[in-house]
């Protein structure tokens, strides 16, 4: 399992035009799921994700966690994409539909995140902060 983080002031995705989640100051996790994950990793990332000490504490040096900021994820099955052989991505290592769902609905809700919608074409808006962007994998 796969999370992009990105510190952000806010974020939001839409689908269809209609605003499906947003936030305000937090993390905003794009979260790619394999076919070798399953739901203790799922748990064990979302935990990891949420004591991230990414924030700026009194002293502004970026030591403080999440703590009543907020969470938005998006299932983003690109970050298993292998362009090592040409210029097409394959996906084969990206876990199929069936069981990527479940786990990331399960990251979700370990992680107390606000959600996209699985599957769906979004378009997701964010205004990153610093930038801090972390690649996590579990």
């Amino acid at each position: 399992m796969r999370a992009l983080v990105q510190r952000v002031t806010r974020a939001s995705v839409r689908v269809d035009d209609s605003v499906v989640a947003a936030i305000g100051p937090g993390l905003l996790v794009l979260l790619g799921i394999s076919h070798q994950d399953d739901v203790a990793i799922a748990e064990r990332l979302a935990e990891r994700v949420r004591a991230l000490r990414v924030f700026e504490d009194a002293d502004g040096r970026m030591n403080d966690s999440l703590g009543e900021r907020e969470i938005l994820c998006v299932s983003q099955f690109t970050l298993y994409g292998d362009t090592r052989r040409g210029n097409r991505p394959s996906f084969l290592e990206a876990a199929p539909s069936v069981q990527a769902e479940p786990l990331y609905e399960r990251f979700c809700l370990q992680a107390g995140a606000q959600r996209g919608v699985f599957g769906a074409h979004m378009a997701v808006e964010s205004v990153n902060d610093g930038p801090v962007t972390l690649l996590i994998e579990a």
